[in-house]
């Protein structure tokens, strides 16, 4: 099985690319589907991959910083692993689910392997300690290898930490985890994206947007019987929310005990933490004191607006 060029990616503006790579399951896409995602939920990658959200094209500063620092990240690996690699300006896709797709940031001169160039903060250093790497990342290259074919035995991650640390290491081909993949990935877009079947609601803000806009309207005094399920949803929601409120009073009073000792300084330490407590000045419209003063300019700047409030309580 070898992979197919599906295109050219230098030729192509950022929104394009974004929008052809919506029409297919990518590396990055892989570990969303297993649920080893900390910053995308599979419904949120549903969204997208259905179009019902649009194409996100912004950048956030850690990515472009990590799309800057890519080629001195790939010529560190080369000093110092002493491998030579090159650019894959090309958009890959599997040889018999053209859906599932792949873009390489390097391969490796003279090996059947690849290489994955990674920025990350010095917070997450742990996550790279000894034999350690993300799962996410993980799943990500044996996604590439899976896709590229049998033929790729290897990959190698070069990650540069907070600025000012560099490590690189290498991974092995795992059949057992690329065909577990590649099953999630088919389900998910024949299944999911073509068929329809949204996966189960969670607690995302698109989630939210989501039944926002879709229920937007109500039909006036109508009343269902929730199924039995509900029931021990009910229970859950209405324990977490004790149990948030209790939280809450315990991180309230533990800020009330080192605001007293502050007293009336703005800054306190005490080992690697710093607390403030300073002033914040901040102009407020009054809005009941323009109502007052100023009916008609408020009648002008007010604004309506409408929303569906959520709320549950027992009845007898």
């Amino acid at each position: 099985m070898q992979a197919e060029v599906f295109a050219v990616t230098s030729d192509m503006g950022h929104h394009e690319w974004l929008e052809e790579r919506r029409k297919g399951i990518g590396g990055s896409d892989a570990s969303v589907i297993l649920g080893l995602n900390k910053w995308k939920t599979p419904f949120e990658l549903w969204l997208d991959k259905t179009g019902q959200v649009p194409v996100d094209d912004s950048h956030s500063e850690a990515a472009y910083f990590g799309s800057m620092l890519e080629d001195i990240v790939a010529k560190e690996f080369e000093i110092r692993s002493g491998k030579k690699v090159r650019r894959k300006n090309q958009m890959l896709r599997h040889s018999e689910h053209d859906f599932i797709i792949a873009n390489v940031d390097r391969m490796v001169v003279g090996e059947k392997a690849i290489l994955e160039c990674k920025t990350t903060s010095a917070y997450n250093l742990k996550e790279w300690e000894n034999d350690e790497i993300p799962d996410s990342y993980i799943i990500q290259v044996q996604h590439y290898l899976g896709v590229l074919g049998p033929e790729y035995k290897k990959a190698y991650f070069a990650v540069l930490i907070g600025g000012n640390k560099f490590i690189w290491k290498e991974i092995e081909r795992d059949e057992e985890l690329i065909n577990m993949i590649f099953t999630a990935e088919v389900e998910f877009w024949h299944d999911k994206v073509l068929g329809g079947k949204a996966p189960a609601l969670d607690g995302s803000s698109a989630a939210e947007e989501y039944l926002k806009q879709r229920y937007s309207k109500t039909e006036e005094n109508k009343v269902i019987d929730l199924t039995a399920a509900n029931r021990e949803r009910i229970e859950q929601y209405l324990q977490l929310k004790e149990q948030i409120a209790e939280l809450q009073t315990q991180a309230k009073e533990l800020e009330n005990q080192i605001k007293h000792e502050m007293k009336e300084a703005e800054y306190g330490f005490i080992g690697n933490y710093q607390t403030s407590w300073k002033p914040v000045v901040s102009n407020r419209v009054d809005t009941k004191k323009l109502k007052e003063m100023f009916p008609d300019i408020y009648g002008k700047v007010s604004k309506k607006s409408r929303f569906r409030r959520f709320e549950i309580k027992e009845v007898s």
